[in-house]
């Protein structure tokens, strides 16, 4: 469902939340957004009659053309209907549970002292305080993500039951034992890093940390899909087994007036693992690259795949990653500020009941982390508004960049988010509340009315961001 949870603070914090939401499909099925043809007010997918043949997970040779005029609204068969509505609203709940599980073992771990008993064991095992760190630090992530664990196991038994995975239970938990230490590996980078400028400077720390965090962030997204992304999926360049496909995407590269060289372009063997259907843009620099899962090349067109990568293309093209970076630096500042007055505030009030000596104190590091999660939590619904104006700024930039080069392309880009939805089991009409607080992307119903109503051509205006040459 989700990363090991303090892996993911720590980067989510300082903007890979935004970029990971730009890149991929958030745990609590959150997909796309704009406005339809006709008023501006969404219109809830159709629920067709049982009889109604559905076309998702199709082998590729049968796989169903999109007809002109076809796909103008978000349909499912009456047993995928309920199906998505089951799956999604699991997720929502899931996803507030999993956040109030952290929030209550982080309290109770400094309210019973737990923390503390971690900070005593490191300090009887060596004298050496950055020492102490490699001891401590594993002890409070791994026991507070063993607590999230039941969790994460029902949402992937959840999976599993609805066919969104296939991964079998030897393999996922090899997967989160490696989320464990790949996660553990650059907390204790961080907390030691951490510690050292609170130390240093207990009234400007959370400046210092600042600085020294923000190489390491982009480090991390530097080497993410060169070592982190290969530990969980086999990647291959798409040449390899789609060489046309790669001559096709070459095309939409051209006519952007940014070329992607042929081994940025990637193909994920997401089928190992799941059933459902991707790509995405990620690192930075010589790291950059476009991945398309083979679960999308599978089930979905020539056409509609071209798409999918032409929306990718626009991330890349428009520099989302950067902005992102930008972005969560900022807000990783801000939040470290507030952190910073948390911190005094609630051991001026409850440090000597928790065993606390001080911000200097590794114990402290379990009040850092609830603030942490607090911010993360009450941030969700800006980082996530932010992301949607992206994603539907990249569905714009990818109905243009097709345009001219794929047949019909308004269609078929409406067809291949009918697919998307059907193949992932995308909510159909998700509530407003949700989609405000969880959605990293607009509604799937929405975006698809948005891709066939998309024609400014037609009406004599000019694309907004692929430009006739």
């Amino acid at each position: 469902m989700r990363k090991s949870r303090f892996f993911c603070s720590a980067i989510v914090l300082c903007g890979l939340l935004f970029l990971l939401a730009v890149a991929e499909p958030s745990p609590a099925r959150v997909m796309a957004a704009a406005e339809l043809k006709s008023g501006g007010a969404q219109g809830a997918p159709q629920r067709p009659s049982p009889s109604e043949t559905p076309v998702p997970g199709l082998p590729k040779s049968e796989r169903v053309e999109p007809k002109s005029g076809q796909t103008e609204q978000y349909t499912l068969s009456e047993d995928r209907y309920e199906k998505a509505v089951a799956y999604s609203r699991a997720g929502y709940a899931l996803y507030f549970v999993s956040y109030f599980l952290s929030f209550a073992v982080l309290l109770l771990f400094l309210r019973f002292g737990v923390a503390a008993k971690f900070r005593d064991f490191a300090e009887r095992v060596t004298g050496r305080r950055w020492l102490q760190g490699f001891i401590f630090v594993p002890l409070l992530i791994l026991a507070s993500d063993i607590f999230d664990l039941p969790v994460r196991l029902y949402w992937h038994a959840l999976s599993l039951r609805y066919e969104q995975s296939v991964q079998h239970w030897g393999s996922w938990f090899w997967d989160w034992t490696k989320e464990e230490l790949v996660g553990t590996f650059f907390a204790m980078i961080l907390a030691l890093i951490l510690f050292a400028v609170i130390r240093r400077s207990p009234r400007r720390w959370w400046l210092y940390f600042w600085f020294a965090s923000l190489p390491i962030f982009l480090g991390i997204i530097f080497i993410n899909p060169l070592v982190i992304d290969p530990l969980f999926h086999k990647f291959e360049p798409l040449d390899k087994e789609y060489p046309q496909m790669v001559v096709d995407i070459e095309k939409l590269t051209s006519k952007a007036g940014v070329p992607i060289p042929r081994d940025r372009i990637f193909l994920m063997h997401a089928s190992e693992k799941s059933n459902e259907i991707n790509a995405y843009v990620t690192g930075v620099g010589a790291s950059k690259r476009v991945v398309i899962w083979d679960t999308t090349l599978q089930k979905m067109s020539k056409d509609e795949a071209l798409f999918i990568l032409g929306h990718e293309l626009g991330h890349y093209v428009l520099g989302h990653i950067w902005k992102g970076f930008v972005f969560g630096a900022i807000a990783l500042l801000c939040a470290l500020y507030m952190i910073f007055w948390g911190l005094h505030w609630m051991l001026d009030r409850w440090g000597r009941d928790w065993q606390i000596y001080g911000l200097e104190d590794w114990a402290s590091l379990a009040a850092f982390l609830l603030l942490l999660q607090l911010i993360m939590f009450f941030a969700s619904p800006l980082v996530n508004g932010i992301t949607r104006i992206q994603e539907h700024a990249a569905d714009v930039y990818g109905l243009e960049v097709i345009h001219g080069i794929v047949p019909n392309s308004e269609e078929v880009a409406a067809h291949s988010f009918q697919i998307l939805g059907e193949v992932d089991l995308e909510d159909p009409n998700p509530p407003a509340f949700i989609r405000f607080w969880l959605y990293s992307h607009p509604p799937v119903a929405e975006r698809l009315i948005f891709a066939h109503s998309y024609d400014p051509w037609s009406k004599g205006e000019s694309p907004k961001y692929v430009k006739a040459h």
